[in-house]
């Protein structure tokens, strides 16, 4: 039988290999998810209390990003999502997921102070979602394609607004309907 000493270096000795087998990969940057998976089935709460589903948002490529009010990397990003949310909203939707412990009460005023109206933000206090895609920190962002399937993340604080970002988000992009195309043009 192995002391805890041979086992606890032999685990230290895996975990420190499967850093060190990461590539290098820069706060910010695409992960893509190789293959794909079927996103995990969850809810969170928007602002009013209604609990709303992952799988709500299928046809519509959905960036669920992660973040608090307490997260600096979180709020550079903000803006960001703002743009993007408010120049693709009929291809994509932001749910932001703030993992605050103190709910509404701490991100409905951070919100407005913001002066976010595109991203949407939601709740979930006790980081049930966090866990539910083993995020290592935040901000993270998953990027779920419009069939409910995780086809990567960005680990750290990202420009989303950027023609970098543009770029990587272009292939997961739903082709828009001609109904929803008229409807953008009457507005």
């Amino acid at each position: 039988m192995a002391s805890f000493g041979t086992v606890a270096v032999a685990l230290l000795l895996a975990v420190g290999a499967a850093l060190a087998a990461e590539p290098d990969l820069k706060p910010g940057e695409f992960i893509a998810a190789s293959p794909p998976q079927p996103a995990p089935e969850l809810s969170f709460q928007d602002l009013s209390g209604n609990w709303v589903a992952l799988a709500d948002f299928k046809g519509k490529l959905v960036l669920l990003n992660l973040w608090a009010t307490w997260c600096q990397p979180c709020l550079k990003e903000m803006p960001s999502l703002e743009k993007l949310q408010g120049s693709r909203e009929d291809k994509l939707t932001v749910a932001a997921v703030s993992e605050d412990r103190g709910g509404k009460n701490i991100v409905e005023p951070f919100i407005a102070k913001l002066g976010l109206d595109k991203v949407k933000p939601y709740l979930d206090p006790k980081s049930a979602v966090g866990h539910a895609f083993s995020v290592r920190g935040l901000p993270t962002t998953l990027i779920i394609d419009s069939g409910g399937k995780v086809v990567g993340r960005v680990e750290g604080a990202a420009e989303w607004d950027s023609d970098k970002m543009a770029k990587v988000l272009q292939p997961f992009l739903p082709e828009v309907s001609e109904d929803a195309k008229l409807k953008r043009a009457e507005r």
